[in-house]
Parts: structure tokens; sequence; C-alpha cells
């Protein structure tokens, strides 16, 4: 089953069980998986890598919503955003640990033969690819910065 049919069958648990903050946001994500779906050039069709990126862009809308809620003193808004980017992280990829991305990073630098700061578009194609989903953009880029830098 992959992510949009798991999605319209966990809306439909949701509604049963009646449990708002999760139907709420399953229902987001099956609408920019609608969209995605019928945007020009994709065919009706909707890989699941395409929406893990989804998702992952989902994810992170949400955390900055609540951080910039939270900004403005409206912590009950911060918490509804914060509960969306949870139900939407169950069907997201294990997220790599600060290790293990460090990990990945060394491979990628060893594989692409990076050794200088200079090299950093070269690592950050393939790190970009290879832990879409796994780990955060941002984080991938500032280790590469890191152990390229070092």
């Amino acid at each position: 089953m992959d992510l949009f049919d798991r999605i319209s069958e966990d809306i439909k648990k949701a509604m049963l069980a009646r449990e708002k903050v999760r139907l709420e946001a399953l229902r987001g994500v099956k609408k920019e998986f609608l969209e995605a779906r019928t945007a020009k050039g994709a065919g009706g069709e909707l890989p699941d890598e395409a929406a893990v990126r989804i998702m992952v862009k989902m994810v992170k809308q949400r955390k900055e919503s609540a951080r910039i809620y939270e900004d403005n003193n409206r912590p009950e808004l911060a918490e509804g955003e914060l509960a969306e980017a949870a139900v939407i992280e169950e069907y997201l990829p294990k997220q790599l640990t600060a290790e293990e991305l460090e990990a990945e990073v060394r491979a990628i630098m060893a594989e692409t033969g990076a050794s200088s700061p200079k090299d950093m578009g070269k690592v950050m194609g393939v790190a970009s690819k290879r832990l879409s989903g796994r780990a955060e953009g941002r984080l991938v880029s500032e280790t590469v910065k890191r152990l390229l830098n070092s």
C-alpha cells in the first residue's frame, strides 16, 4: 500500500475514532498529495519519494508556524501546529541521529573524493538525494560544511 492509500485509510479511522487533530493533519496531507498528483506533468501518479518530500515540507512548515506562534505568545496555537507535525512525522522514515548523519556524510565525501570547502556542492548534490526524508536539509548542510572545514 502506497502512502496515498495509507493516508486515505487512516483518515477514515481518524473520523471513526473522532481524533480531530489527526484528522485535520491527514486531510492536509491528502490535499497536498492530490494537488501533486494533478499537477501538470505528474500524470496522475505520486511516487512515495515525492510524497515523503511533501510531508517533510509540511512538517517543517508546521514547526516554523509553531515557533512564530510561540514568539507571539500564542502557545495554544503552537501546540496545535506541533501536534499536527507529530502526526505527519509518523509517516516519515526514521530520522538519522547526529552520529548516523555524520557517518553518512563522511561516506559520501569519501565516495565523491571531496576534501575542501569548495567541494560542498558536489557533496550536497549526492547527500540531498540519498538522505532525503531521513535528515533535515539544514542539518545535512551544516554537517557537510563542518566536516569539509575540518
